[in-house]
């Protein structure tokens, strides 16, 4: 048999193989797990394996690159380089350091994760090789609900394999958990932190958090029962300082809205803030694993996995409006004087008069839980082996939003602003009364109303049931196949949101200021480069409780289609022929295969008709759609000798649409003046996205201990999701519409917006990647080594935005949200003796964020690239009495940097937002 033979054979006794002291061990059981079916088969002995051992840094570096050697697809890969010690500060950080992949902070942390330039909701995310819900709207995962410790590893798939079930379009992300029968000994690991965030406390939070987690593994029963638990702990404080400016900017037009003291044509935003936020997050995770093999043809493993998070914040805000005063227009009107307007024609400084300013409360409580349970068994019979598993993944959100206005009263006190729109960002607002004294800002029904609040709900559902076969080849064909796979899963899933809204109402006391007991100490907003100075900060569900009522509703016709059900249905049915050959002196593996995925998606939900009677405006609306699609697909490896391999990928790849896309929810009216019919909402007839995809990747390895790589991809994205309007007649789209009788005469057709298949366009790249010790360079750097990594992606697809998205400023279409054209990491470190230092810097040029608005919406923003640079020191004793102790300093956002947006171009700027550096001091000990 040739030698790829008996290489796959060693991988597939390897599964889960993750945190063995050897790092052949750790790789390779990575890389089975992740192989074609996830069929997770016997493990050998502890001891047949590797006995080089190595420690910290290059532990895990190791295990990613015996990973990428070994796999038979085009994968990047994450190691831990211990029991609860991954790389980075959390999960989201280190995959974001592999090639091709990006993050996108919110609150200061990396959260969801762009695969080679296209939108989180294009990749997949699998646990333990099963897909996993989101508390998000959408089906993109957000990581920081991940902790770190309790995880082993990450292998992100960039071309599929036809056994692998979930699979995303950019790519497919499978977080791993450990196996205990892998290990040869109990093990005992805790590992403590505290932190401090540079910008400082707050009377409602503080500026300091900490992380603790612990981990046991052991084995029982002449090691037929393995058990392992996690748990992990971790408080953050949440700190924000925030300038900014309305959405969107816009032309001062010529008609009366013309903006006096403004060139007309000129583009100019309509209002101005600044805020601080402080609160805090808590997260609480526990992983559990218990296996049992009583023999080696058989094998019982039970895994579990939750997460329960609560973020709990509070920002104090000023803004003012610079065209609206309480009267729209202003009256008396709100003057620009001394208006400056730069060569892109848009104002950047001036003086504002008679406008009227407001001291904003904004409290939002966010709590995510998320369940994940799976149940695999793996039988041999024979020559063959079967798997059977069940899996169970359920996510629920809640939120609390609420916010207070409060303004200088008795009377409409207007005042004078001064603004300007720095690069970086930053305005200079100079009001010419004092904002600081919580006795004269009275809660009241101020220019934007007395308050507002919203609950939105979000609860994800998956059930899934897969069976797998592996078949070896029969001897005529043993020359070109090592053995076949056949399968079928299928996948029950369905996700709900809710979103009740309402006014918050002043109650029979009227205007009021709030009470003594209700303030907190004043907040300093002079980061804005203003004189304000300190604004009042205070209880928002305190003053809400005792001076106001809010009954949130969803029966609104501005609010129905917000609330949805969607439901999906995935039978998938895969055969897989796993290559092992010879080409003269070439060795040639890999897989041939097919996937066909039967889908039956459907939504239900409500829509409002404005033509109905009063009362009787919410009717039910469902809708839905049935497809299968074939996927063929091709992964060939060839390897050249000398440890010089060359992959080839082809398949056609889809990506379901975004869940929100799908709810039938939609806002239905007739125009009184026309009498045509119009609305906008979801489209359950939605096809996937789907493309052609092409990769071809050069690697050179030196063992595991180094490695250089350079891929390239091409994707030709057949169909794409997009938002327009087209025609429709609503007769026959919304049932039981009949156009009313009356004048002007009715009308059936009219227009529809929503989410349409359309043409795609294509998507190519180029990866380069290495990881190098430097001893391979000489002995006088032993201990130093990098890591490195730079991709450029290009794309000629355009989309149009949603309405009113701040993008749409000037441009009909723009590009794929999540593409950076730029993305690149680099890690150097120093590891001697139990001591380690690294330093690591990712970065991204300018993309398309999307992200939630003032209103809770999805939008789109231009986001200014980002530069994140962390470090850290640590040392471990590896002998003596302090055996397994390790200490470590580790600073994150080192250079403070922030997130800016703008509108269009970067004179334009819409948010800039600055999260603190954070300084963590832990210490890990393990027995």
């Amino acid at each position: 048999m040739s030698t790829s033979v008996e290489k796959r054979k060693q991988m597939s006794t390897l599964q889960r193989e993750i945190f063995k002291i050897k790092p052949v061990a750790i790789g390779c059981g990575l890389l089975a797990l992740a192989s074609a079916g996830f069929a997770q088969q016997a493990p050998a002995t502890p001891n047949t394996l590797d006995t080089v051992t190595v420690t910290g840094i290059r532990r895990g570096i190791e295990a990613a690159i015996s990973v990428k050697k070994n796999s038979d697809s085009i994968v990047e890969a994450i190691s831990a380089e211990d029991i609860g010690k991954l790389p980075d500060n959390s999960i989201a950080e280190a995959i974001s350091r592999l090639p091709g992949l990006s993050a996108q902070r919110s609150a200061g942390r990396a959260s969801v994760i762009s695969v080679r330039g296209l939108s989180p909701d294009f990749a997949t995310t699998l646990l333990n090789g099963r897909e996993l819900v989101s508390t998000g709207d959408n089906r993109s995962v957000e990581f920081d609900q991940y902790p770190s410790e309790l995880l082993a590893g990450v292998v992100v798939y960039k071309t599929p394999n036809a056994a692998m079930v979930g699979q995303g379009l950019s790519g497919t992300i499978d977080m791993q958990t450990v196996r205990p029968l892998n290990f040869g000994k109990s093990v005992v690991a805790l590992n403590g932190r505290i932190s401090q965030n540079s910008l400082g406390s707050a009377a409602d939070s503080s500026d300091r958090g900490n992380r603790l987690s612990a981990s046991y593994i052991d084995q029982f029963a002449n090691r037929t029962v393995g058990l392992a638990i996690g748990y992990a702990h971790q408080e953050t404080p949440v700190q924000e300082n925030q300038t900014g400016t309305y959405e969107p900017f816009f032309a001062n037009p010529s008609d009366g809205g013309q903006r006096p003291g403004v060139a007309k044509g000129a583009y100019m935003t309509d209002g101005v803030k600044a805020l601080r936020r402080t609160g805090s997050t808590k997260r609480d995770g526990l992983m559990a694993t218990l296996e049992w093999k009583p023999s080696a043809d058989f094998s019982s493993t039970v895994d579990m996995f939750t997460s329960r998070a609560t973020q709990e914040d509070t920002a104090n805000q000023f803004e003012s409006h610079l065209y609206y005063n309480g009267d729209y227009p202003c009256k008396p009107a709100c003057n620009w004087t001394s208006s400056t307007v730069n060569a892109t024609n848009t104002v950047v400084g001036g003086v504002v008069t008679n406008v009227y300013p407001l001291v904003r409360g904004q409290y939002n409580k966010r709590e995510d839980k998320i369940n994940a349970l799976g149940w695999n068994n793996a039988f041999k019979l024979g020559g063959a082996s079967m798997v059977a598993d069940l899996g169970y993944s359920k996510a629920k959100r809640e939120e609390l939003y609420l916010e207070n206005n409060t303004q200088l009263v008795p009377s409409k006190q207007l005042d004078v602003l001064t603004v300007a729109f720095p690069n970086d960002g930053f305005m200079t607002m100079n009001p010419a009364r004092d904002y600081s004294d919580p006795s004269k800002l009275y809660l009241r029904n101020s220019i934007y109303g007395s308050g507002y609040g919203r609950t939105p709900s979000v609860e994800d559902e998956l059930k899934s049931f897969k069976l797998a076969g592996k078949i070896p080849a029969p001897e005529s064909l043993s020359s070109y196949f090592a053995d076949f796979d056949i399968g079928f899963n299928y996948a029950d899933r369905s996700k709900k949101k809710r979103q009740p809204e309402g006014d918050i109402v002043l109650g029979k006391q009227g205007e009021t200021t709030i009470s003594s007991e209700l303030q907190y100490a004043p907040v300093d907003l002079s980061f804005a480069g203003s004189n304000l100075g300190k604004i009042p900060a205070w209880n928002v569900p305190g003053s809400v409780a005792k001076y106001m009522s809010f009954n949130p509703v969803e029966d609104k016709d501005y609010l129905i289609a917000k609330a949805w059900n969607v439901y999906e249905k995935t039978t998938t049915a895969y055969a897989m022929a796993n290559i092992d050959s010879n080409l003269g002196g070439i060795t040639l593996r890999g897989n041939v295969g097919v996937q066909v995925q039967n889908v039956d998606q459907s939504s239900s939900a409500n829509y409002w008709d404005g033509t109905a009677p009063a009362g009787q405006q919410v009717k039910p609306f469902s809708d839905g759609k049935k497809f299968t699609d074939v996927l063929p697909q091709l992964n060939l490896v060839f390897g050249l000798g000398n440890d010089h391999t060359v992959r080839f990928g082809a398949a056609q790849q889809t990506a379901r649409p975004r869940v929100d896309q799908l709810r039938a929810a939609l806002d239905f009216n007739v125009d009184k003046a026309t009498g045509k019919p119009s609305a906008n909402g979801g489209n359950p007839q939605l096809d996937p996205w789907k493309a052609n995809a092409f990769d071809l990747s050069y690697e050179k390895y030196f063992a595991t201990k180094a490695y250089v790589a350079v891929a390239a991809y091409h994707k030709d994205l057949k169909t794409y999701i997009y938002e327009d309007s087209r025609e429709v007649d609503f007769s026959a789209f919304v049932a039981g519409y009949v156009p009313p009788v009356g004048s002007p005469p009715a009308q059936k057709v009219g227009q529809f917006r929503s989410a349409y298949n359309g043409k795609g366009g294509k998507l190519q790249g180029i990866e380069l990647s290495a990881s190098l010790p430097f001893n391979l360079l000489t002995p006088m750097l032993s201990g130093f080594g990098l890591t490195a990594s730079t991709s450029v992606t290009n794309s000629d697809i355009k989309i149009k935005p949603d309405p009113g998205s701040v993008s749409a400023v000037g441009e009909a279409n723009i590009t794929l949200p999540g593409l950076s054209k730029n993305v690149s990491s680099l890690t150097f470190y120093y590891e001697n003796s139990g001591f380690e230092a690294r330093i690591s810097q990712r970065r991204r040029s300018d993309f398309i964020g999307e992200i939630g608005n003032f209103n809770g919406n999805r939008t789109v923003r231009y986001v200014v690239g980002e530069n994140i640079t962390d470090a850290q020191i640590g040392y471990s004793f590896n002998q003596g009495s302090l055996k397994g102790l390790g200490l470590l300093l580790q600073v994150n956002n080192l250079a403070d940097a922030a997130f800016q947006t703008y509108a269009g171009t970067k004179d334009r700027p819409l948010e800039y937002i600055k999260w603190g550096r954070t300084v963590l001091l832990g210490a890990s000990y393990k027995f």
